[in-house]
């Protein structure tokens, strides 16, 4: 059947909220939208991972209730609106599904292909892509005018920001349905051009990029560059701690694509990262990365 868009011009009217990928990322996005008041139905591959998503927004909806942010009344509502499950048909009553899976564009358009046939015509669909082409991904779709990034950042609870990212063919109706939902979540809003790595993490990884090349050339120990991150430059976390909170394979995966977007050999991905990653040292989410995390205290594993 053929799809039939909205009138062009016209708001979608935000009241159910999908959400692809039951991370770290999808969990949190869930739990922001959940609390503003929108039905959310997250889902993963994993029916275990779904499951377990809903466990972990459950204890950091506690902590917001002892830090008194909201209220057990706001907790347990928010977690009433929350279904979770494995398959994208889940997604058929949705106004907008927001797709928070791995950083791999191969995935992502996977995802995107499998899931407009589950949508109603005038759904929306939103990448929290951090550093992939949102016009490349839209170019899978059957609705690129409905396509856009919405980039958040993690921790999604307690970090305000969204990127919103146009591709070429998104039109203005849904970029200002979608900047709207970003303030009713909550959220401060910055309009990024469709180029690699966007704004933040264009300018936040080949920081933390250089500062891997500081270890690899025996600069610096890894608590050295973080000491003198944190006490030099006031970062409240030192670049390379960074880096194992965001993920070495995502760090190597944005670097990557700024280095294939750009053709700048200032965006070489270093290889002492490379090695990391190639190691399973994928950062705090696995036990070890620039850090050992297997004590109470992380010890600098170089």
């Amino acid at each position: 059947m053929a799809q039939q868009d909205a009138p062009a011009g016209a708001l979608t009217e935000i009241k159910s909220i999908g959400v692809i990928g039951a991370g770290q990322m999808g969990s949190g996005i869930a739990h922001v939208c959940a609390l503003a008041g929108y039905d959310v139905k997250l889902s993963d591959v994993s029916a275990e991972q779904a499951a377990k998503a809903i466990e972990v927004i459950a204890g950091n909806m506690d902590r917001q209730v002892k830090r008194g942010k909201i209220s057990e009344a706001e907790k347990a509502a928010g977690l009433g609106r929350i279904s979770s499950g494995t398959g994208l048909e889940m997604f058929a009553d949705s106004d907008v599904v927001i797709e928070a899976a791995s950083e791999n564009e191969g995935i992502k358009r996977d995802i995107f292909k499998a899931l407009c046939p589950m949508l109603k015509p005038s759904a929306l669909i939103c990448s929290n892509t951090s550093s992939i082409s949102i016009t490349r991904l839209a170019s899978v779709t059957d609705r690129p005018a409905k396509f856009m990034g919405m980039h958040f950042m993690n921790p999604v609870p307690l970090m305000q920001l969204v990127e919103l990212i146009r591709g070429i063919a998104t039109d203005e109706a849904t970029f200002e349905t979608v900047r709207r939902l970003s303030d009713k979540l909550g959220k401060t809003t910055a309009t990024a051009e469709d180029f690699p790595a966007f704004i933040v993490n264009r300018i936040l990884l080949p920081m933390i990029n250089e500062a891997v090349y500081t270890l690899y050339e025996g600069v610096g120990s890894v608590s050295s560059i973080d000491t003198a991150m944190k006490l030099g430059a006031n970062h409240p976390m030192g670049p390379l701690e960074l880096a194992d909170f965001i993920g070495l394979d995502t760090c190597l995966a944005i670097m990557s694509v700024l280095y294939d977007g750009l053709a700048d050999s200032k965006y070489r991905p270093c290889p002492l990262l490379v090695k990391y990653v190639e190691a399973g040292w994928l950062g705090k989410k696995v036990g070890r990365g620039f850090y050992d995390y297997s004590t109470d205290t992380p010890v600098p594993t170089r």
